[in-house]
């Protein structure tokens, strides 16, 4: 008995271990920083103060910090990948490896301790190695505070000084910033150039730099009406003070980065939008781009209004759109983007990088292992706000999405979705599989579950894990909550697989009561399938055949003129079925007329007479 009850005891706690282990938590850190830039030789110091609370049901015993500007040395992985992957990205290329010392880029940490005691710690590349004196315990807080210095390096990839369209600082992964730990542990991942995993938390930073220098940053600035550049309140003139510099202080709450840019030749406009939000647009005093940035403002608006709208509502008191950086990239309550573009691309960008605020920046998935679920639902979003928002009237707005594709799955190079970011044997690979089938993943989703069932799961997406680290899971979870459809089969064929869908109308033949049709699933991943069938007189009707592992079936606006079939399980390559029309009446029989199944060749999904 005694062997019995101790054998019980401890499969309880086992069960207690993994109900804990798997119940969601998070970590949090505070920042407290003061930062001085020297904008003469671009090299800067700081002291930082940060507060992290251990969430997790784990004791840790070390700590990583990520130092991102280490990343723009000679010989530092970056500069290695680039110089050795077969189609380098354009903007890096080379580069890195010819930067002189005062080009570079460097973080360094000078001192480091925790609770008043001085720790041991290892720089290695772009990651700081930290062995605590005594460990973290769950529930736990723990002050660390540090003392460092960085050298701003040429702008190469996204952070930089003195960029191609002449901003002069684009300050994004300039901070030592604390790695984040998850319920798959620590994720200190060297920066290579691709993406990054953050805590949430609070940012408090004052930065001294050349009064001349207007800012732009994340988080809402303190001190406006002594600063001035724009931020002041309307009616307040801001007074004169002595001294070559201003110190700025900005507050970002709830958040998981913090970024900034500064010019002297930025212009400051500000905009508030109907839901409060106030809109900040810094860009350079270049008429060639004036009348551009003007025509954004109201665009921008509409974006935010539209995003709102289609996810949830976007929570924090400012948003930014900054010139600056490389090309377009979101930060927190901000992004960097070139300026020189034509309009329509000006608003692209900005489309795209905004709605990272949501798909990313509130649901802060970890990009470097789910980069598909950051940028392909950002595709998505952006794709159809800008379908609206620039009357571009398109039936299709993710077509250019799923011809990218298709490239990619008839390449040979795919690799699954499930790849770490830095894995990807080609950038382009990488490129059309986060962005490109990313963004097909929720447009195909719309043909599994209906369209009204994807909206409301992008809703319910956001109202379950806002200011969260959602998984791929759960948000397919989300999907089978909304709609009931079972579609674990969804999520892994897409995502963990390179499987590709390809159905064909194998045979159409008449029979004595009808028509008899048969369709051939020659792709290895399965599909529910839907089947156009046009008439000679002009009428249609839609065929419906339920994928049987869904244990369901999708519900039609039209639904008197869809014919639902039995369900066709996976493993039967072909399926039958009998329309009551004679052959002579049928003038084309189609798979998928919504082109949203992204089929690899639909040369074979159509029956014509």
């Amino acid at each position: 008995m005694k062997k019995i009850l101790l054998t019980f005891a401890v499969l309880a706690s086992l069960g207690l271990n993994a109900q804990n282990n798997t119940s969601y938590w998070q970590q949090h850190a505070d920042y407290r920083m003061n930062v001085d830039m020297n904008v003469k030789n671009f090299q800067y110091t700081g002291d930082q103060e940060l507060v992290y609370t251990n969430n997790s049901p784990d004791t840790l015993h070390q700590v990583f910090y990520h130092l991102f500007f280490n990343a723009f040395q000679p010989g530092s992985e970056m500069d290695v990948r680039s110089r050795t992957i077969s189609d380098p990205d354009r903007r890096v290329g080379d580069r890195i490896s010819k930067l002189s010392p005062a080009q570079q880029g460097y973080l360094k940490v000078n001192s480091l301790s925790r609770d008043g005691k001085p720790l041991k710690y290892e720089e290695v590349g772009t990651v700081l190695e930290v062995e605590l004196d005594m460990p973290i315990l769950p529930g736990e807080k723990a002050t660390f505070k540090m003392k460092f210095e960085g050298q701003v390096p040429e702008q190469i990839r996204r952070s930089g000084r003195n960029s191609s369209e002449g901003v002069a600082l684009s300050m994004t992964q300039w901070y030592p910033k604390l790695a984040e730990y998850d319920f798959q542990g620590w994720h200190a991942d060297p920066y290579i150039g691709r993406e990054w995993h953050g805590v949430w938390g609070n940012f408090d930073v004052k930065l001294s730099i050349d009064k001349s220098y207007t800012v732009g940053a994340s988080g809402v600035l303190q001190n406006a009406n002594e600063i001035g550049h724009g931020y002041e309140d309307e009616g307040v003139k801001v007074k004169s003070k002595k001294g070559d510099k201003h110190t700025w202080h900005f507050i970002a709450e709830k958040v998981h980065d913090f970024s900034w840019a500064a010019d002297p030749e930025y212009i400051h406009d500000k905009r508030t939008a109907a839901d409060g939000t106030v809109l900040h647009f810094l860009y350079k005093d270049n008429p060639e781009i004036k009348e551009n940035w003007k025509n954004l403002q109201p665009k921008t608006e509409e974006l935010l209004k539209f995003f709102n709208e289609h996810i949830g509502p976007y929570p924090w008191p400012q948003y930014s759109v900054i010139q600056g950086g490389d090309g377009g990239m979101e930060y927190a309550m901000l992004t960097l983007i070139t300026g020189e573009r034509n309009f329509g691309s000006l608003v692209g960008v900005t489309a795209h990088e905004m709605a990272h605020a949501w798909f990313q920046h509130l649901m802060a998935t970890n990009e470097s292992i789910h980069e598909w679920m950051d940028e392909g639902f950002t595709s998505y979003i952006s794709s159809k706000a800008m379908n609206e928002v620039m009357n571009q009237n398109k039936e299709n707005p993710y077509e250019g999405a799923y011809n990218s594709y298709l490239r990619l799955a008839t390449s040979g190079v795919e690799q699954p979705q499930s790849t770490h970011a830095d894995r990807y044997t080609y950038n382009a690979a990488y490129g059309a599989s986060a962005y490109s089938k990313g963004e097909v993943f929720l447009a195909q989703l719309g043909y599994i579950i209906g369209e009204e069932n994807l909206q409301k799961t992008l809703k319910r997406y956001y109202n379950d894990w806002k200011f969260k680290h959602p998984t791929p899971n759960d948000f397919i979870r989300v999907a089978e909550k909304v709609s009931g459809a079972e579609l674990d089969w969804y999520l892994r064929d897409w995502t963990q697989t390179t499987n590709t869908i390809d159905y064909a109308v194998q045979n159409v033949q008449e029979e004595e009561t009808g028509t008899q049709v048969t369709l051939e699933r020659i792709g290895v991943m399965p599909m529910p399938v839907e089947v156009t069938v046009n008439y000679t007189n002009g009428s249609s009707k839609q065929v419906y055949i339920p994928l049987q592992m869904m244990r369901w079936e999708k519900p039609f606006e039209d639904a008197e003129n869809v014919v639902v079939k039995d369900d066709w399980a996976w493993a039967y390559p072909t399926y039958t079925f009998s329309l009551e029309e004679p052959l002579s009446e049928i003038s084309s029989i189609e798979i998928d007329s919504s082109k949203l199944m992204a089929d690899i060749n639909r040369e074979n999904n159509v029956y014509q007479k």
